[in-house]
């Protein structure tokens, strides 16, 4: 909450210097933004490579068959609610977007920074996703054959480490005087009235989508048991409400596997299930990612992505998300990669895409493990049909 309020504090002094400061000091803030955002295209890529790599290699293998069906269930729902939220905002959106933009025809003015900063990426963001999944999935599938594997997962976690002590006290804490630089740039330049007016609309419509994908989902566990989905959803309300104030799926998980114990679902699936849906299910996430990208990409080059563009990208965004960093903003860190890579996203663009994130991670967050119990229950059912639970956990 610390860092939301730090955030909307950036934005307001960004704006109402980038109205009244002189044109020097615009300049050294754009400057500033110019660096920062070349040293987190510098660091999305080890991001990515040592999140997703140490995430695969750290997946649990003792669980036969479970462990596939609920990576299987968790990337369906990831990827499904990622399509709702990409059907419904490109047709919102535009009709939301476009009488703003034509109720704001104030000259753009283009403002240059003081200087620049070259700073190349040690690999393309493909690489990286690529050699994650390499050196993941050999991870596990050696863990028992040899001592080298150990000693790879040893490094890759170290890594992870060092990459996440990085977010945590210097791209975190920065991010604010980011975004204020971002939203200087856009008062000077004549755009940050239209910007404002369309997060207020895209942060109402993500809260709204999170809501209609868990009716979704619970509907379907409740279809498939005979259960009421309402009931459902209610029992998993307290980790929703927790997810709100801890931001973190993660911290969030002693309230989750409560909630679903109280589902009457089997004890061995909801232990395995919930702490790995941590992880790996980030419907709520997506469902934002989604929405914000359509509103960013519209707003940056006046159209919407194709059909061909886009599905690729939310594909790729689901594997992605799987194991996204467990800190505030984590999921958007893990995706701009992607958003500059197969979007064309800038600066300024990723910038306004880190605001609208963080503004309602504690909603998005509320979601996934939310739709973690759904989750739970579809994979009790699925062990069940396969002949394979094994009841002494059962309540």
């Amino acid at each position: 909450m610390k860092l939301i309020f730090k955030l909307l504090l950036g934005v307001i002094v960004g704006v109402l210097v980038g109205l009244f400061a002189p044109t020097e000091l615009i300049r050294l803030l754009v400057t500033v933004k110019g660096v920062f955002g070349q040293f987190l295209s510098f660091i999305v890529p080890l991001i990515i490579l040592f999140y997703v790599t140490s995430g695969i290699g750290n997946m649990h293998q003792d669980s036969g068959h479970l462990l596939g069906v609920v990576l299987v269930l968790a990337y369906l729902s990831t990827l499904a609610a990622s399509f709702l939220a990409y059907l419904t905002a490109a047709n919102i959106i535009p009709e939301v977007i476009a009488p703003v933009i034509a109720s704001n025809t104030s000259k753009v003015v283009e403002i240059l920074p003081l200087g620049t900063l070259a700073l190349t990426p040690a690999m393309k963001i493909e690489t990286a996703l690529v050699l994650a999944f390499i050196f993941g999935v050999g991870i596990s599938a050696t863990r028992g054959d040899s001592n080298q594997s150990s000693v790879l997962q040893k490094a890759v976690d170290q890594g992870k480490q060092i990459i996440k002590l990085l977010l945590i006290y210097v791209v975190i804490p920065l991010l604010p005087v980011y975004i204020c630089c971002v939203f200087a740039e856009m008062g000077a330049t004549g755009t940050v009235f239209r910007t404002l007016h369309t997060f207020v609309w895209i942060l109402a419509m993500a809260i709204c989508l999170h809501w209609l994908w868990l009716l979704l989902i619970f509907c379907i566990a409740g279809g498939l048991t005979g259960r009421n989905p309402f009931r459902l959803l209610r029992t998993m309300l307290p980790s929703y409400v927790a997810a709100l104030g801890t931001l973190s799926s993660a911290a969030t998980i002693p309230v989750t596997i409560d909630c679903a114990h109280r589902l009457r679902v089997n004890r061995h699936v909801v232990d395995f299930s919930i702490p790995l849906c941590a992880t790996i299910h980030i419907s709520g996430s997506a469902i934002t990612l989604t929405t914000c990208t359509i509103a960013v990409y519209w707003l940056t080059f006046g159209s919407l992505p194709t059909s061909a563009q886009f599905t690729p990208f939310l594909l790729a965004l689901g594997v992605t998300l799987v194991a996204a960093p467990g800190t505030p903003g984590g999921g958007v860190m893990a995706a701009l990669g992607l958003l500059s890579s197969m979007m064309g996203f800038g600066d300024s663009a990723l910038a306004m895409m880190i605001a609208l994130y963080l503004a309602q991670d504690g909603f998005g967050t509320a979601c996934n493990v939310t739709g973690d119990g759904a989750i739970a229950i579809l994979t009790d059912t699925v062990a069940q049909y396969r002949g394979t639970d094994q009841r002494e956990g059962a309540d």
